[in-house]
């Protein structure tokens, strides 16, 4: 290959038309889809990989919202049994600093054919800590592991009033069994600086937060 050719694509922005799907099939179908894709995309220098086989996990895509008071300057978290952090801890393995496999999260759940991001983050918060969002702050979008999942999770900052906000919640026949819990946004702060917040969406949102804390009070306090 020419200079001149190496060096256009080594600007090139790679786009989905650079990759060939050479063909797919169904692993696994259940509460999560596997399936198995086999392609091929464009090089960096300018020619082909070779075929190659990759598993996905397909899920769907999901909603997590911070909720946050402004007027008490708490912040609302859940805890519930996560299976993924069991098996870490059971395998020998683990690397997090934690031995618990119930987690601090914020609220989240998947999006359900007919809904928008937004109904997702409402419904939600309903359901999960029994509180109502009274406006909706985008904070923005991720790949929850891209090299082996499709899932996207699209994060808000809520504000709420968390005042007699308590107790046990979640929906029964999925399975859930929910605490929550209001704690002040200066020791939801210093659980993120100690490691006790261990999962992705949950640090995203308090360190966006935590960046944007006196713009979003401003905001909401004025309203």
């Amino acid at each position: 290959m020419n200079k001149s050719k190496k060096s256009r694509m080594k600007d090139k922005k790679m786009t989905q038309q650079d990759v060939s799907l050479i063909h797919k099939e169904s692993g696994y179908q259940g509460f999560f889809s596997i399936n198995q894709y086999a392609i091929q995309h464009a090089l960096f220098n300018g020619e082909k990989s070779r075929v190659i086989i990759r598993e996905c996990l397909e899920r769907g895509h999901a909603v997590g919202v911070l909720a946050y008071d402004p007027w008490q300057d708490k912040v609302i978290l859940l805890e519930q049994f996560r299976i993924g952090a069991y098996v870490n801890i059971s395998s020998g393995n683990n690397v997090v600093n934690s031995d618990t496999p119930w987690l601090l999260e914020i609220i989240a759940g998947m999006v359900e054919v007919g809904e928008s991001q937004e109904d997702v983050a409402h419904r939600e918060a309903i359901e999960e800590a029994g509180c109502t969002i009274l406006d909706l702050e985008p904070i923005g979008d991720f790949y929850s592991s891209s090299g082996g999942c499709s899932e996207t999770i699209q994060l808000y900052c809520g504000c709420v009033n968390s005042e007699g906000v308590e107790g046990i919640h979640g929906v029964e026949e999925e399975g859930e069994d929910i605490r929550v819990m209001v704690v002040s946004f200066e020791t939801v702060v210093q659980w993120l600086k100690e490691g006790r917040l261990n999962n992705a969406s949950t640090m995203i949102s308090m360190q966006w937060l935590m960046l944007n804390y006196d713009r979003i009070r401003k905001q909401w306090l004025k309203d």
